[in-house]
């Protein structure tokens, strides 16, 4: 009995130490959960604030800019061309005296921080900036064998026999040391 408590006590333990270990790493790379849910202001001087939704994107996604500058009923003329994604047009949207206009992150841009500009027919300017990351990888990923490629019937199989052998080796050296220790 002391030694099966043993036993158990010891895989416990390894299996908490590798979870201990396994957990950090379920959440690396998780920095920029929220990225997409928040917005971002510019207030600089003189230039009006200028909303940017998301304030954090990636190559390809559509970006959403809007601001109060340009008055009700207004119009800009919106300005990515740091990023190279160009002129973009600015319109009144249902909300009252808020412009809206959107552009594309082109493919190839690099990541970084890239000033965002809009001038409005009434002469007055906003800014904003906006953050491009890379995109993490997708799809699978062909390294070999793994959990990318797709379940081998034939590994799986090989493994559970590995694993079977081993926990039938244990019981059975268990059990022998448990009647050789009676007999002295």
């Amino acid at each position: 009995m002391r030694t099966t408590a043993r036993l158990f006590t010891g895989t416990a333990l390894a299996v908490a130490a590798i979870g201990a270990f396994a957990a950090p790493a379920a959440y690396a790379g998780n920095e920029d959960w929220n990225a997409n849910s928040e917005s971002s202001y510019s207030n600089s001087g003189s230039h009006e604030s200028l909303e940017i939704f998301p304030s954090s994107a990636s190559p390809g996604e559509t970006v959403t800019v809007n601001t109060l500058a340009c008055g009700k009923h207004g119009h800009g003329v919106g300005d990515a061309n740091s990023l190279g994604a160009g002129e973009f047009q600015l319109n009144p949207s249902t909300h009252k005296e808020v412009v809206v206009g959107q552009f594309e992150v082109p493919e190839h841009v690099r990541a970084g921080s890239y000033g965002i500009s809009v001038a409005c027919d009434n002469g007055k300017t906003a800014r904003g900036e906006l953050m491009v990351k890379h995109r993490g990888p997708s799809g699978h990923v062909q390294t070999g064998v793994g959990g990318s490629v797709g379940p081998d019937t034939a590994q799986i199989t090989a493994g559970a026999a590995v694993l079977a052998a081993a926990a039938v080796g244990g019981v059975w050296l268990l059990r022998r040391r448990a009647s050789g220790a009676r007999s002295h």
